[in-house]
């Protein structure tokens, strides 16, 4: 892309619109005053070089304007000497040199018109870096608050998460007593039940020896009828 042409797309770009399409726009306007200070470069660098023409073409055209005076001066010479001659050959080469400036001039004019464009042309790009660069920091500062602001959520949603496991142990906590407090009801039942086992085979044993001592003093009474 050459110089101008890319100049012209910077100029001429809508900045705020290009922005708002940006996935980065603070990478975006980074790239922008980047392309836009390259670009200002080459601009001077072209204004620099078209100087220099001018001059040259300047020094030049002081030489021709001489000679065309001094090709003047020498057929009104030749003339008064009587040496018509001469007189047409000098100014065959004033017409030379006429033509020459003439040429010049043209060029001359060419270069004044360019360094013209190119003035306006580094004066509105110096507006749009400069209104780059405001945004550019605009950009900065917003992305800088963003980012606070995430960081403050971020920070409040962890809080809340946080405070959700929290309750969620307090609910286990709460939970395992009240299986603590069923399982103290299982022990103690389980504690009532040896009991009555406990009992039932003191009972029984009761019961035989009652019964043997019954059976051993019906024998008794037996011998004695």
């Amino acid at each position: 892309m050459g110089i101008f042409s890319r100049f012209t797309d910077i100029v001429n770009s809508n900045i705020n619109a290009i922005l708002d399409k940006a996935e980065d726009p603070e990478k975006l306007v980074r790239l922008m005053i980047q392309e836009m200070e390259d670009t200002l470069v080459e601009v001077r660098t072209a204004a620099a070089r078209s100087i220099a023409d001018k001059k040259h073409l300047n020094r030049k055209l002081d030489q021709l304007e001489r000679e065309e005076r001094e090709w003047h001066n020498k057929a009104e010479l030749a003339i008064a000497k009587g040496r018509d001659d001469l007189a047409k050959a000098a100014l065959a080469e004033k017409a030379q040199a006429t033509e020459a400036v003439a040429s010049l001039k043209g060029q001359y004019q060419h270069i004044e018109e360019g360094l013209t464009k190119l003035n306006d042309d580094i004066t509105r790009l110096e507006e749009k870096l400069a209104d780059a660069k405001t945004r550019q920091k605009a950009l900065i500062m917003r992305h800088q608050t963003a980012s606070s602001r995430l960081n403050v959520r971020k920070q409040i949603h962890e809080n809340k998460i946080d405070d959700a496991l929290v309750r969620f142990e307090q609910f286990e906590r709460k939970m395992e007593g009240m299986e603590g407090r069923i399982e103290s009801y299982d022990l103690g039942m389980k504690k009532d039940l040896r009991r009555e086992f406990k009992d039932l085979e003191s009972d029984e044993s009761i019961e035989q020896e009652l019964a043997s001592l019954k059976k051993k003093m019906a024998g008794g009474d037996a011998h004695k009828g």
